[in-house]
């Protein structure tokens, strides 16, 4: 009855314990599955870095500034935007004074280059008809006092200008070696850099498909959990659930003991009461019989003070009539076969079934899972669609093809630009031979005239030292009237050419005027316009190409947010619609956890029924503390004997001994045994009074919260599921977004880096400008120099190969007139 006691306790707080434990009565919670891990993507942009070319420093440098500061000075004009525009757009319209005003610095050149081809041939021309006629080029007739100086100050010039044009010659051939070396490397760089620039759009397909593709890693990630989703729905619903049902479970087992033992004690006291009963009827007879002898023996006249002993025995009757005890066979009637369910087997069967839950899940939600799976295998029809609607798309198409036409088209143009140069280099290393050849022959004859000067004086000395040196000097000036005129046809030509390149597109491309000129509407064809070409809005080259430079992406420099919106392809709202209605179709079936079989329900309720809380117990108490026989038989007995002492009359003495033994054995045969039946009656009573009522109502509380709990499981589980339903799409939001965070990140900052751009512009201006440009210019600068300083030279030559013939000297004497041969001085008596 201890159990049955304690059990009020445990089931006064299940009301209190079941609102607290139920699933909806608390914030829902995410526990169980933790927020979404952290993925990590591979990069989809593909290696697109151009390699800056830079020309490496060297001492030439100098020359390169000096050829561009005086380009500078010769073409003064700004960029010409209107007559390029002109002429990229309309080339008849382009007039020739336009040109004209535009090239002034050129024409002023060109009027010299063509002052100087008409001049020097024609000198040369004349010199030869004087030379013929030899009226000039011929010795010194007269010695004169100037004739050392003049001989010296021409040497000198002659020789100064002979280093200046060997200077300009090396300079020459180094510069024209350069333009050489740097034609093959440039021309090879151009298809690299049209394939760089090619897939700089070309790829944007391919990598946003490598992108859309990247949507399998967070689609792994769901399948991975969806296999344990069932498990762990069981698992928190059981977790949720437990200490509600352990707390039923366990008062039920309770109750069950308590209804046990009541049962019992109420068996144990009808069994009592009926045997007390029968007892009493024997007892009573007998306790009669014994009443009578003995006062027929006390009131003997012989009998010695047994007057108290008498009024004993006047007394000796029964106290308790069990007879008058409330029945109980209609409760007990009742109470037939229960309790029928064993309480502790049917809450072990039922704590086994609940605790299985997370077992049955898995196979209660298989189709549900597979059909989870069939969903999240799908992909988002945007991300289907992300790479063909990007503007790019047809935009990477027709770019391709015009880089592929340019590269095609260029290829032959780059093979006809080497074999020319190879022709140009050839004609280059001629044409400085003929300077270097002239400026030899000058050295060689400033030698040979110079050592035949320093001969001693000898009357047989024929100068033929000298004169071999004025030849050769004047072999050189017609060499320097022979190549003057090519020479400068040359120079001019290479002039033009490189002299624009570095005016009109080096020094523009430079300081930014070119991307102006591209970036203002209308100057450049349809064909050149890269928005045209690409299908977007104008975009600014010199604003790309600074982005480009810094390694922005071509979503910034394109402005595609403005054309296309990347977030209607990064919608997921359709997809996670779709999983969130298959998630709705989860469910737990809860309808095997009963908590409490018909059979117990039926014990607890015919015990509801019973009237055990409702018989008469202080009528059993009332019967229960009387005394079996009113007089103590053993006192009775005691006195007897001490009666039986003090009589002085054998026979009485005897008659109360032998009545004094009766008694006692009487009292220890079926008194005693009375009073144990009573004993036990009183514990049965006593039991069932203090918890039969109690009981009654407990079994109604028990019953009404088991049918209460019972009708709910369902409904707890269900909140929980759906609870866990919500995380479970939550964290698995939380991987697409994680992903679609990725692809607004990749898109818009990495994919396309447009670095190729900036780079591809940068490497073409240094390969025309400082690679082929300022090579070329130098070259003819350096020829220029050669040519120009042609003139000097074949004047001092011509000058200085007088004085090298012997000198012929009129002698007058007293006596005669005489022609002897004069020498010229020692050269040792020169100071050169």
């Amino acid at each position: 009855m201890a159990r049955a006691r304690g059990l009020l306790a445990p089931l006064l707080g299940l009301g209190l314990i079941l609102a607290l434990s139920l699933p909806g009565s608390r914030a829902a919670d995410c526990e169980s599955l933790g927020p979404a891990e952290r993925l990590t993507f591979t990069p989809a942009t593909r290696a697109r870095w151009l390699a800056p070319r830079v020309r490496a420093p060297g001492p030439l440098d100098h020359l390169y500034g000096t050829v561009r500061r005086f380009l500078s000075a010769v073409q003064l004009n700004p960029f010409p935007a209107e007559l390029v525009r002109a002429l990229l757009n309309e080339p008849a319209s382009v007039k020739v004074d336009e040109v004209v005003r535009y090239e002034a610095g050129y024409v002023a050149c060109a009027i010299i280059a063509g002052l100087y081809l008409l001049v020097v041939p024609t000198a040369g021309l004349c010199f030869c008809c004087c030379r013929g006629h030899r009226r000039c080029g011929g010795p010194v007739k007269m010695e004169r006092k100037e004739l050392a100086c003049e001989r010296g100050t021409f040497l000198t010039f002659l020789l100064l200008t002979t280093l200046v044009l060997l200077i300009g010659a090396v300079c020459a051939f180094v510069t024209n070696q350069h333009v050489h070396e740097q034609t093959g490397p440039s021309a090879e760089a151009v298809p690299e850099m049209l394939l760089s620039l090619r897939g700089l759009v070309s790829d944007v397909p391919q990598e946003l498909q490598a992108v859309a593709q990247q949507f399998s890693l967070p689609q792994k990630r769901v399948l991975q959990e969806l296999d344990g989703i069932a498990t762990s729905i069981g698992s928190t619903i059981h977790r949720q659930l437990r200490s509600t049902v352990y707390e039923m479970l366990a008062a039920l087992h309770s109750l069950g003991q308590a209804l046990q033992v009541s049962v019992d004690h109420l068996r144990a006291l009808n069994a009592t009461v009926l045997e007390l009963q029968d007892r009493q009827q024997d007892l009573e007879q007998a306790v009669s019989g014994y009443r009578q002898r003995l006062r027929a023996l006390l009131q003997e006249p012989g009998c010695q003070g047994c007057a108290e002993a008498l009024s004993r025995a006047h007394d000796l009757e029964l106290g308790a009539d069990f007879s008058q005890v409330p029945h109980v066979d209609d409760v007990l009637h009742r109470l037939k076969g229960v309790p029928q369910a064993n309480f502790s087997s049917m809450v072990q069967e039922e704590n086994n079934t609940f605790n299985a839950l997370p077992l049955l899940a898995p196979l209660q939600m298989a189709d549900v899972v597979k059909k989870l799976k069939k969903a999240v295998a799908q992909q988002p029809k945007g991300l289907k669609t992300l790479a063909r609607a990007f503007p790019g798309w047809e935009a990477a198409f027709r770019w391709r093809q015009a880089l592929e036409k340019v590269e095609n088209s260029s290829q032959p143009y780059l093979k006809e630009v080497q074999r020319y140069e190879k022709y140009r280099w050839i004609a280059g290393c001629v044409l400085c031979s003929m300077v270097l050849l002239v400026v030899v022959c000058n050295l060689v004859g400033l030698n040979l005239g110079i050592w035949g000067l320093s001969a001693w004086e000898d009357p047989s000395h024929s100068g033929a030292k000298g004169r071999a040196g004025a030849r050769i000097l004047t072999v050189g000036v017609y060499l320097s009237f022979l190549f003057a005129a090519p020479l400068m046809l040359l120079v001019f030509s290479t002039f033009l050419v490189g002299g624009n390149v570095q005016t009109l597109v080096c020094r523009s491309w430079e300081s930014g005027e070119l991307y102006e000129f591209a970036d203002t509407p209308g100057n450049l064809p349809s064909s050149m316009n890269l928005s045209h070409l690409l299908g977007l809005k104008n975009i600014s080259i010199l604003l790309a190409y600074q982005q480009c430079k810094k390694g922005a992406a071509l979503w910034t420099v394109l402005q595609l947010n403005d054309s296309y919106d990347l977030e209607t392809y990064l919608d997921m709202s359709q997809y996670t619609a779709s999983l969130e209605q298959e998630l709705q179709n989860l469910k737990v079936n809860m309808e095997n956890v009963d908590l409490l079989s018909p059979a117990g329900h039926q014990d607890l309720e015919t015990l509801q029924n019973s009237g055990l809380g409702g018989l008469q117990y202080p009528g059993f108490l009332v019967q229960i503390q009387k005394p079996v026989v009113n007089t103590s038989m053993e006192k009775l007995a005691d006195e007897l004997e001490r009666l039986a002492q003090i009589q002085g009359s054998s026979e009485l003495r005897k008659q109360l001994q032998e009545e004094a033994h009766s008694l006692r054995n009487f009292y220890q045969e079926k008194v005693l045994p009375q009073q144990s039946l009573v004993a036990k009656l009183n514990v049965s009573v006593r039991a069932l009074a203090s918890s039969a009522p109690k009981l009654q109502l407990e079994t109604s509380g028990v019953l009404d919260k088991v049918t209460h709990l019972k009708g709910e499981l369902p409904a707890w589980a269900t909140r929980i599921l759906r609870n866990e339903s919500e995380c479970f799409l939550t964290r698995d939001m939380g991987y697409f977004s994680q992903y679609v965070a990725w692809v607004r990140e990749e898109v818009t900052q990495h994919i396309a880096t447009c670095q190729p751009l900036s780079a591809a512009l940068d490497n073409g201006r240094v390969i025309l400008c400082d690679m082929m440009a300022d090579p070329w210019n130098a070259f003819w600068f350096c020829l220029a120099w050669c040519t120009f300083f042609l003139v000097p030279s074949l004047i001092f030559a011509i000058k200085s190969s007088k004085y090298f013939h012997p000198i012929w000297k009129r002698l007058s004497s007293s006596s005669s007139e005489e022609t002897q041969l004069f020498h010229i001085p020692r050269v040792t008596s020169l100071k050169l």
